[in-house]
């Protein structure tokens, strides 16, 4: 999983806005896809709820793809997965990504290409909260404690550590340990951690199941509308594939569409977060972006930089793949 910039920027713009830049990459056009079945890497979280929409309305089917969803712990976690053959795309936030290509994690295989944005932060939907009976009341009182997070150097890392610094608090102060989103309710009840940056619909299941309370809204201040999470894959596939990624491209187009449609989402949700209708009526939705605009997308890695996810500057653009329908 999106100071974080000292920045303030509207939705959709980047940095201080701007026009949208056009990446380099185009995917092909329209024409018979390479590989048929394809193995995508997801959470089960509300960022992906546009894919199970795709899949539950036909939009792949009508594009002659078939996807195969792969539970993954988070974006760092799927990135070996798509360089050993294992996921042929994945979902991730894009920290995990940019950092991946910054190292050149991924050269082998021709580096990691960005295919499709995925969601956008919005108030509510990243936060950061405890038990009711915690000492833990305020932002400052952070400072020392430890906080869950479903992996390190992620979007969940970034934007803690810009909120907790607009806060007052220094991040430096702060230990983080990992959790799968699915764990972090119990390792907040039984105290084996102080606090867990919670996405949905783990947020409203812990806030009804053990009166989880917010202690810190990351998506707010330096962060709000931050840029969370996409699709990507490698180099080698995409070149090896375009008319599979442009195909998924446009059915993905559909289903980022959809998915700002509620009494669309709220069934899936129950169906693969694994929730109940009320949960799945009470989550509080971020965007779902229907296009890859590279100055939004910068904006995460000008953020990365500030706070030493990035040793140096980093342009997103040579990451990008655009075609029809994305």
């Amino acid at each position: 999983m999106s100071a974080v910039a000292m920045l303030a920027v509207v939705s959709g713009c980047g940095l201080l806005g701007g026009s949208e830049d056009k990446p380099s990459n185009e995917a092909a056009a329209p024409g018979k896809v390479e590989k048929s079945k394809i193995k995508l890497g997801l959470l089960p979280i509300l960022d992906v709820a546009s894919v199970h929409v795709a899949i539950k309305k036909g939009y792949f089917k009508e594009e002659g793809l078939e996807v195969e969803p792969v539970t993954i712990t988070g974006g760092a976690a799927a990135i070996p997965g798509l360089i050993s053959g294992d996921l042929d795309i994945t979902f991730g936030n894009w920290v995990s990504f940019y950092a991946a290509e910054a190292k050149g994690t991924a050269s082998k295989v021709d580096g990691l290409k960005l295919i499709n944005d995925g969601y956008q932060a919005k108030p509510e939907m990243f936060l950061i909260v405890t038990k009711p009976d915690s000492a833990v009341k305020t932002p400052k009182d952070l400072a020392g404690k430890t906080i869950a997070i479903n992996t390190f150097k992620n979007i969940a890392e970034l934007t803690a550590k810009a909120t907790l610094q607009a806060n007052d608090v220094d991040p430096k102060s702060v230990t983080f340990k990992e959790f799968p989103f699915p764990e972090m309710e119990a390792a907040v009840k039984n105290g084996t951690v102080d606090a867990a940056f919670m996405v949905e619909p783990f947020i409203t299941k812990a806030q009804r199941s053990i009166g989880a309370v917010t202690v810190l809204d990351a998506a707010s201040g330096p962060t709000d509308g931050i840029p969370v999470a996409g699709y990507g894959t490698t180099g080698k596939f995409a070149k090896e594939n375009p008319n599979t990624v442009a195909a998924f491209q446009r059915a993905m187009a559909k289903g980022q569409r959809d998915a700002a449609d509620r009494p669309t989402v709220e069934p899936l949700l129950v169906e693969y977060a694994k929730v109940d209708k009320e949960t799945a009526s009470l989550v509080h939705f971020g965007e779902f972006p229907t296009s890859l605009d590279a100055t939004r997308l910068q904006r995460v890695a000008t953020l990365m930089r500030t706070y030493g996810l990035l040793d140096k500057d980093f342009d997103v653009k040579p990451m990008l793949v655009t075609g029809s329908g994305s």
